[in-house]
């Protein structure tokens, strides 16, 4: 058996030494990525490449479970998603430290209190946005990916293209980022919202 690393972060700026510290040592190869965690297992270079070098008995290894997507939640998900893949994986620190190759209990409370926090985190902010409102303040961002892009986006995805594929064909209309491409992050959300929405609506 040996171990596969996957070092991640979301931006160039980040730095990776502490997680190649943690993985250099005990991996035989680590992949490294810079992209948000969000995104599909499909759509994130570094960790398709080192699912794809994976051999029998083989574990991924990743310094911490939110390495593998943008939080705890998240990583828990793409963990869970692993796991129907028949990948082993090693999380050396923090929440669901240990090897695994299936679900078991420990995760499962992990990812109870996770979404639990998450859930909470959701709710303070709606409230707090709705309070705001009431005082004749309104919060939040104006989201980067409006209808005309959505549409765009999903019109490519149906072609075949990638997230890192579509992001090179949008173009922001307005506001402080005109003439920028959207982040993959907000094509991938805006993605998922679209298939949402029309899951609601068959």
């Amino acid at each position: 058996m040996a171990l596969v690393g996957l070092v991640r972060v979301s931006t160039d700026k980040q730095n990776v030494d502490r997680q190649h510290d943690a993985l250099d040592p005990i991996c035989v190869k680590v992949f490294e990525e810079k992209v948000s965690g969000k995104l599909a297992v499909a759509d994130r270079p570094g960790l398709s490449a080192a699912i794809e070098y994976l051999r029998d008995d083989d574990m991924l290894t990743v310094q911490e479970v939110d390495r593998l997507g943008r939080d705890t939640l998240t990583g828990l998900m793409t963990l869970a998603e692993l796991f129907e893949r028949g990948i082993a994986v090693k999380v050396l620190t923090g929440v669901g430290a240990g090897e695994h190759k299936e679900t078991n209990l420990l995760l499962e409370l992990a990812f109870v209190l996770a979404a639990e926090r998450r859930r909470d985190i959701v709710k303070k902010t709606k409230d707090g946005l709705a309070a705001a409102r009431a005082r004749g303040r309104v919060g939040g961002r104006r989201p980067v990916m409006t209808e005309a892009l959505t549409i765009q986006a999903v019109a490519l995805r149906e072609k075949g293209f990638s997230i890192r594929q579509i992001q090179p064909h949008l173009r922001i209309a307005e506001g402080k980022n005109k003439g920028k491409n959207p982040s993959t992050g907000a094509i991938s959300q805006a993605l998922r919202e679209h298939e949402a929405a029309k899951g609601a609506a068959e």
